[in-house]
């Protein structure tokens, strides 16, 4: 039997979208019509322990309980598998890693450093991605939501980098960087250019696919950086990139089963 998915009320979105955004993996996307079944599947849960880059590898159901997305749990999209994000199953939960720095007598710490690098690509990545509707046959709420995405996720990168300037941090982690975590998330350019050139029967589908993987994304990293991280802003930055991804996940999986 089908699972019901509950549209997100369009205000409540539209709420979550401008306070500050707000599939699995982007391979597990790949492919197509029967790719966002992969939603609901629970992989092993890793869970940080040191001040080295964390990783999270467990991805929850997607298509939530009907919980209003504004209370700020993140369960309403993603189930009862949240809890392997902090002290799941049993495991003790982790704690916020060492401070490496502070700036304006407010200490940061690696995980908080390395949320805002890989959010600030993985943000211009979806920017990217969302424009391509622009001039596509595509239905208006899926247009309007792609809209409102971009514009949000560029305010919030632009914060983002704010705040890694100010600690006199890079931009941008090196690519190795990223190997303890399991590399960053996004899409390639050969994944770009197959949508660029799909049908625009399957342009549609392939995007909304695209744009839940990389949503989903969001929202692991998100989880990390809450567990882990130090920096009150960065926490609550991360807080609301879970509930507003997580909001957005739950309308594209409404308009992708329609």
């Amino acid at each position: 039997m089908k699972r019901a998915v509950p549209v997100v009320p369009a205000v409540a979105l539209g709420i979550l979208l401008l306070s500050g955004c707000g599939a699995d993996s982007i391979q597990e996307l790949r492919g197509g019509p029967a790719g966002h079944k992969a939603h609901g599947v629970a992989g092993a849960p890793v869970q940080p322990t040191s001040s080295a880059s964390p990783q999270s590898t467990d991805h929850g159901a997607h298509g939530g309980s009907g919980q209003d997305p504004e209370e700020g749990s993140g369960q309403g999209g993603h189930g009862s598998d949240h809890s392997a994000h902090g002290a799941g199953a049993g495991l003790p939960s982790p704690s916020p890693a060492p401070p490496t720095g502070t700036a304006a007598g407010v200490a940061f710490n690696p995980p908080d450093v390395m949320f805002l690098q890989m959010m600030v690509p993985h943000n211009t990545q979806v920017v990217r991605l969302v424009r391509l509707v622009r001039e596509r046959p595509v239905r208006p709420e899926v247009k309007e939501l792609a809209e409102a995405i971009g514009v949000t996720q560029e305010r919030e990168s632009a914060s983002m980098s704010g705040l890694l300037t100010a600690w006199g941090q890079p931009a941008t982690a090196k690519d190795d960087e990223h190997a303890a975590h399991g590399g960053m998330p996004g899409v390639s350019e050969e994944e770009m250019a197959a949508l660029i050139s799909a049908p625009p029967a399957e342009f549609e589908r392939r995007f909304l696919d695209m744009l839940i993987a990389q949503q989903d994304d969001a929202t692991q990293m998100a989880k990390v950086e809450v567990a882990t991280g130090l920096h009150p802003e960065v926490t609550k930055m991360a807080k609301r990139v879970d509930v507003s991804r997580t909001a957005q996940i739950a309308q594209m999986l409404a308009l992708r089963g329609q």
